[in-house]
């Protein structure tokens, strides 16, 4: 009996030590008790972002136990590892998450990786490093995701069109040239004095060459006024005497110039505006008292007997500002006609020099060629290297042909001499375009004004994953990168209409067409537009082959016949 009862125990005892042993170790952890978001991973403002969820089951965290978990991203030729977490049991002195090891837990992990294109066809793995006690115990690692979704990164800040410095020139120049005969108070006859001054001399002067060029146009004005005190009756008649007297003089005049131009005459009685114009430029007592009175009241009878009644500045009236306004005031309004757009495109490239520094810029907008432009330009920054506008607009061209550090070069060197708002938009989009998206802000700031802002800014948008602030950048633009806004904010309809307006589509266009088809399961205009992609740029066929927007095409015998 007594052997039977130590053999009893020393049973229990082996039993409760094998249990005990057996209790220490971990089990591996399956994947039914883990899920990563999103599946697949998305490219989102140049990371990868991954949230693990994970349960610890009951009963599987030993009370001893140390976990670190870590999750590791690997693809062809690399690998990059997320964030540690660490987890601890019940009876462990540490700064882990305690786990119950009765009732166990659930755990959450947020990672993310800078990413690299080879990231598009990867494995996302957690890692283990577990042990109890001392004792280290091996954990197998468990794949919980594969792939990245980098839709994101077909943003193209090169596709953008920079800001050119526009040009002043005007094919047709008006300008208008004043002389004025003056009379004296309540008389409307024309002084031989003021006919003979020499502005008026001048004037006709001016007149008379005008319409003998071949590239002018003249045309001659006549307003005559009367002053604001004597009443409107007086002044009506005074001010028609005096327009009459001087048309009659100019028609001699040009007359005997021969100068055959229409002449436009126009009388004013009481000359109100040229009163308040004359006084506000003035420095005469009580002026804003005079302004106030033309303000408050309308009828001339009342505003001539309230200003009469400021009687410390009616003198001073009288003698300064009255007698400037008794006056006929001609007006020649000459219309200069410039060259041709036949003549300054043939200069541009035969005679540059003869051109002055508008009719050169503006030459540059005429020609088709880039080549044609970047010539144009280049010679204006020989012939004008002082103007900050030549070398903005050829580091547009140098932008557009995909040479970033000629056009930056360009760029800096027109803001050396001005800093137009154009040199800094333009300078941002090189430094979207160089991934210094704070650098490119910095520009952007300064370019208020500037109708290719919005762009630009929608650009950063998109790269920081700000997508719905990246549509209201765009606004109605119609690009690819405005297209892409809209699908990376799920606005399909819209993606689908800005492609359809872009005004150069290319390869690209149609590759976003084809994305658009496959989110809303249009599986012919999936084929379509990724056949036309790939037919304009072959290098899209490997790209799409990878690309899990068309992951359910994979298998599909006209997609492998595109992207083979």
């Amino acid at each position: 009996m007594y052997k039977k009862i130590v053999l009893y125990s020393f049973i229990l005892v082996v039993t409760a030590g094998f249990l005990a042993a057996c209790s220490s170790s971990l089990k591996p952890l399956v994947a039914d008790y883990i899920k990563a978001e999103p599946q697949p991973l998305e490219l989102v403002g140049g990371k990868v972002p991954v949230t693990v969820n994970a349960t610890f089951p009951a009963d599987w965290f030993n009370k001893k136990a140390t976990l670190v978990v870590t999750p590791v991203l690997r693809y062809d030729g690399g690998e990059a590892w997320g964030t540690s977490y660490t987890y601890q049991g019940e009876k462990v002195a540490g700064n882990g998450q305690v786990i119950s090891q009765k009732a166990g837990g659930n755990v959450t992990l947020k990672s993310s990786f800078d990413y690299v294109p080879a990231m598009q066809k990867s494995d996302l793995y957690l890692t283990f490093s577990a042990k109890v006690g001392n004792k280290e115990v091996p954990l197998p690692e468990l794949k919980i995701g594969e792939g990245v979704l980098a839709t994101a990164a077909l943003l193209d800040a090169g596709s953008e069109i920079p800001a050119i410095t526009p040009d002043r020139f005007q094919k047709i120049i008006k300008e208008a040239h004043n002389a004025d005969i003056m009379f004296l108070i309540q008389q409307a006859e024309l002084r031989t004095s003021e006919l003979k001054k020499a502005d008026l001399a001048n004037w006709k002067n001016l007149v008379a060459d005008a319409n003998k060029a071949d590239n002018q146009k003249v045309h001659v004005e006549v307003s005559a006024y009367a002053s604001p005190d004597g009443g409107v009756t007086l002044n009506e008649k005074l001010a028609g005497q005096r327009e009459a007297n001087t048309n009659k003089y100019l028609k001699s005049e040009l007359k005997k110039s021969n100068v055959d131009a229409p002449v436009a005459t126009r009388y004013t009685a009481q000359d109100w505006e040229g009163f308040k114009e004359l006084v506000e430029k003035s420095n005469i007592q009580d002026k804003n008292l005079i302004l106030s009175v033309l303000s408050m009241y309308k009828d001339s009878e009342l505003r001539e007997r309230e200003i009469k009644n400021i009687s410390s500045v009616y003198s001073v009236l009288a003698d300064e500002i009255l007698p400037q306004l008794r006056r006929s005031r001609l007006t020649a309004n000459i219309e200069i006609i410039g060259k041709s757009d036949e003549e300054i495109s043939k200069l541009a490239s035969s005679n540059p020099q003869s051109l002055n520094v508008e009719e050169l810029l503006y030459a540059a907008t005429l020609a088709d060629a880039p080549s044609a432009k970047e010539s144009i330009y280049r010679k204006a920054t020989e012939l004008f290297p002082g103007d900050h506008r030549a070398y903005n607009n050829l580091g547009v061209v140098d932008y557009s042909k995909g040479n970033l550090s000629s056009a930056e070069s360009h760029f800096n060197k027109s803001l050396s001499l001005s800093a137009s708002p154009e040199a800094h938009l333009n300078l941002g989009l090189v430094h979207i375009a160089k991934g210094d998206l704070d650098k490119a802000q910095q520009f952007l700031g300064k370019a208020a004004g500037v109708s290719e802002l919005g762009n630009a800014t929608g650009l950063i948008d998109i790269a920081n994953g700000n997508y719905s602030k990246a549509v209201g950048s765009f606004g109605k633009a119609a690009s690819n990168n405005a297209a892409l806004a809209h699908l990376l904010n799920k606005d399909y309809s819209s993606a689908h209409s800005t492609l359809n307006a872009v005004l150069h589509p290319n390869a690209t266009t149609s590759y976003l067409k084809a994305i658009v088809a496959a989110r809303t399961n249009n599986s012919n205009d999936v084929i379509s537009n990724l056949k036309h992609a790939v037919q304009l740029d072959p290098s899209l066929a490997k790209k799409a082959s990878m690309d899990l927007e068309f992951v359910k095409y994979h298998t599909h015998d006209e997609f492998l016949n595109i992207v083979k």
